[in-house]
């Protein structure tokens, strides 16, 4: 199973809210009576962990190394798990695994649900070793309640033969020497072009992206976003793909860049051979100058189960796996891009150009971490029409405004 978090996005629109009904089903004075005395506490008992099919060797040998440090843990390792973590622990809680994978913009609505337990014993050392954005994602109304172990955002693939290093530095240099290939009018658009808004000057949910009535997408900088995508339709330099055709049109030279994430990493060098370039997102002009194009930035963590009946080890073991060497065993071995702070400056990691891409994507100016609201599900296909339809000129000039101020209302109502 490939997971990432596009995939993660739009699987959001059709699960709904439904583990909301789980809400109030969590124990607040079980996470602290775990911490209660954690310094003479026995960490031990048999528990339970799900991970990724595809990365169940490199588990299996950190879980190894993680009981000879405790001894008295014994972890069963489950494969398997799907891409949606809130469907599979909210099916029986108490049968789930104690630790699991999970995207960061579930955090929210599994928070909410009862279904994960703060990270009430490794906060500090988690905060301490990892970057900020990763942090963030892994945080919930001001309390840590995951460990991230990569973060993840889409950068730019180019072919060298066509363009230059400073040609792919803006959207109208790779668009005035070459052909981006990229999707504005089908599903997904979404996970691409929304963070145009941010890149303009506007909020999602608020500068914390947990503010429901924060969203500023209605003003004069969201009509000149509208505005941009309506012109690309008639862009020579750009070229409809959707995720279905990017790779084939980029093989065959119909287009000489994408827009993509790690996971198109061994796709894209199968295309283009010795000829692949990597970098992070170009500049874009909505009128003002050049500003830098900015993408979602997804954060890769594992949660504690709410339900876990020996939540000291749970978390002892969430800890260890995504800890500095687990998460350098995981870029050699998976090409995950660490969060952890030491590791991101081994120079495997910086010789490499996918994770540089990555890495320069990870700060504000570049990216914006996923907001974890849970009415983020109305959001996404209410982007996807507003961009489609904004695109193929379904939506006129004088509709931007209307439409940007029921967009913003329509997200900003509070999820049943």
């Amino acid at each position: 199973m490939k997971t990432n978090f596009k995939k993660f996005a739009l699987g959001a629109v059709v699960m709904g809210a439904s583990t909301l009904l789980l809400a109030g089903c969590g124990n607040s004075s079980k996470n602290e009576s775990a911490t209660k005395d954690n310094s003479s506490a026995k960490v031990s008992g048999n528990i339970k962990l799900w991970i990724d099919t595809e990365q169940k060797d490199t588990f299996t040998k950190i879980v190894k190394d993680f009981e000879k440090e405790y001894p008295d843990v014994k972890v069963d390792v489950k494969v398997g798990q799907s891409a949606d973590a809130k469907k599979d622990v909210s099916k029986d809680p108490e049968k789930a695994a104690d630790v699991f994978m999970l995207p960061h913009d579930q955090v929210g609505q599994m928070a909410e649900a009862g279904l994960l337990y703060k990270n009430t014993k490794y906060a500090d050392e988690v905060k301490k070793n990892n970057i900020t954005s990763a942090v963030e994602g892994a945080t919930w109304k001001g309390d840590l309640y995951a460990y991230p172990y990569g973060v993840e955002t889409q950068i730019l693939y180019y072919n060298k033969s066509v363009l230059s290093e400073e040609d792919v530095k803006s959207w109208t240099g790779i668009t005035t020497k070459g052909k981006m290939g990229t999707n504005f009018a089908e599903e997904g658009a979404n996970y691409i072009f929304a963070p145009l808004f941010m890149s303009n000057g506007d909020v999602l949910f608020g500068k914390s992206g947990e503010d429901l009535k924060g969203t500023d997408f209605n003003n004069e900088k969201g009509i000149q976003v509208l505005d941009w995508i309506a012109k690309q339709k008639s862009n020579p330099g750009v070229v409809q793909s959707s995720s279905a055709t990017a790779i084939a049109k980029l093989t065959s030279g119909e287009t000489n860049a994408f827009l993509s994430g790690p996971w198109s990493k061994n796709d894209v060098k199968k295309a283009l051979g010795d000829n692949m370039g990597v970098a992070a997102y170009p500049t874009v002009d909505f009128g003002n100058g050049e500003v830098p194009m900015k993408a979602f930035l997804g954060v890769k963590l594992f949660g504690v189960n709410q339900q876990t009946k020996h939540p000291l080890a749970a978390m002892a073991l969430a800890n260890y796996i995504t800890g500095e060497k687990a998460q350098l065993t995981l870029f050699e071995n998976h090409g995950i891009i660490p969060s952890n702070k030491a590791d991101q400056e081994v120079q495997e990691v910086q010789d490499d150009a996918v994770a540089k891409a990555v890495l320069a994507m990870s700060d504000d100016e570049h990216s914006v971490v996923m907001p974890k609201l849970p009415e983020m599900v109305s959001f996404w296909p209410a982007m996807d029409a507003l961009i489609n339809d904004t695109y193929k000129g379904s939506i006129k000039a004088d509709q931007y405004q209307a439409k940007l101020d029921k967009f913003v209302a329509d997200i900003s109502k509070e999820t049943n």
